[in-house]
């Protein structure tokens, strides 16, 4: 009945650009985890976000995993970590066989609050067990609020993971997201702002550090004519092909976060003056790529659920998904310990919210179509 097209929430959009850098790997027969295209990306990437060194990965939970390694997580040690984010930002804790602290968001920014990680900071100081590191996860293309957390942790002498996963091209107070913690990462899965089909970066401004996370992502190969290795090591480095679609992506980068923000602003002059409804808010100290445009429907207003509305968009071959399950509530993580704001601010996110479809390639009559459908649903108590 319903023959349109399906509408993604976010699909890989290649600029056009990417082909001469694929070509030029297969000119020069160089299809390997290492080649030109991964040095020039590194370089290109440190140069628009302003750090001083930068690794190209297979993924951005590599690169994750390899910020922890460097800061020397081991068994039994702590790693806080944000809530309301996908698994990935904690399943590298558990590959060093620590154990994460959930810490809960703040409703002014949707990220970690400043607030809960204190509660956290001062009941592991008084145990005398404090963290090894703190994950703190941008979510949907919004800084957290790192003056706040940084001053705790400063305060504490524990370092930040910074999780711009979903963040790269964001800003807080000037800088580039992904450059405020010891480490940065960034995630250039599929549905990512951009994209090189799967790949991450690890980025920072300790360059021997760096240095280390390129041994250990290249199987911890010792300096030997033969294959000599006295560390394990990780099978962890990008493809030169795909960091050629990297480099392709990156020329647009601007655009596409240019693109996203229009599509939330069509959003918002459409939905936001329906009582009840929400979109997620721009904290004052930065700019938000919006890579995904997410609202809160008000249980109070609106007799329509997320999962209700996942639902009736998907007869309609709409893509809609409620906003991330927070680990607190994954059965993976049921006996971690978690930390809250003042109420559950990361599950009253999850049971309220709706992440829209905010593909790049959508234009506005698909949009108002998606935004018609919406409104269709809607029911107003």
């Amino acid at each position: 009945m319903y023959n349109r097209e399906r509408i993604y929430l976010s699909s890989p959009h290649m600029s056009g650009y990417e082909q001469q850098y694929i070509n030029d790997a297969f000119e020069k027969n160089w299809i390997a985890p290492l080649g030109e295209n991964v040095d020039q990306f590194e370089a290109e990437v440190m140069k628009y976000v302003g750090s001083q060194g930068a690794l190209a990965l297979s993924s951005g939970t590599a690169a994750i995993h390899l910020a922890l390694l460097l800061l020397g997580v081991e068994r039994d040690d702590i790693v806080f970590c944000s809530s309301l984010t996908f698994i990935a930002s904690a399943n590298p804790i558990l590959y060093q066989g620590a154990t994460p602290v959930l810490i809960d968001s703040e409703p002014e920014s949707w990220n970690m609050s400043p607030i809960a990680l204190e509660k956290a900071f001062k009941e592991y100081s008084a145990k005398g067990k404090l963290p090894k590191a703190v994950v703190v996860v941008n979510l949907y293309g919004q800084s957290a609020d790192y003056d706040e957390i940084k001053k705790l942790c400063d305060y504490y002498e524990v370092p930040i993971v910074e999780d711009a996963a979903e963040s790269l091209g964001a800003t807080y107070k000037g800088a580039k997201s992904g450059t405020i913690g010891k480490f940065g990462v960034f995630s250039f899965n599929g549905n990512k702002i951009i994209t090189t089909s799967g790949g991450g970066m690890l980025v920072s401004n300790d360059i021997q550090a760096l240095e280390k996370a390129r041994f250990y992502a290249t199987q911890a190969r010792d300096k030997a004519i033969h294959y000599q290795h006295s560390q394990m090591g990780f099978n962890y480095r990008l493809s030169n092909v795909l960091a050629g679609i990297g480099r392709g992506q990156l020329r647009v980068l601007d655009e596409r976060k240019t693109k996203k923000r229009e599509i939330f602003s069509l959003y918002q002059e459409h939905l936001a003056n329906i009582e009840g409804i929400e979109f997620m808010p721009e904290a004052p100290y930065g700019e938000t790529t919006r890579w995904l445009t997410t609202m809160i429907m008000d249980p109070q207003k609106i007799k329509v659920s997320p999962m209700d509305m996942v639902g009736y968009l998907n007869k309609f071959n709409i893509e809609s998904r409620p906003v991330w399950k927070p680990l607190h509530l994954q059965p993976l993580f049921q006996d971690i310990k978690y930390y809250t704001h003042n109420e559950d601010i990361s599950a009253g996110l999850f049971q309220n919210g709706l992440c829209l479809p905010s593909d790049t390639k959508m234009d506005m009559e698909t949009q108002m179509y998606v935004i018609e459908k919406i409104k269709e649903k809607i029911i107003i108590l």
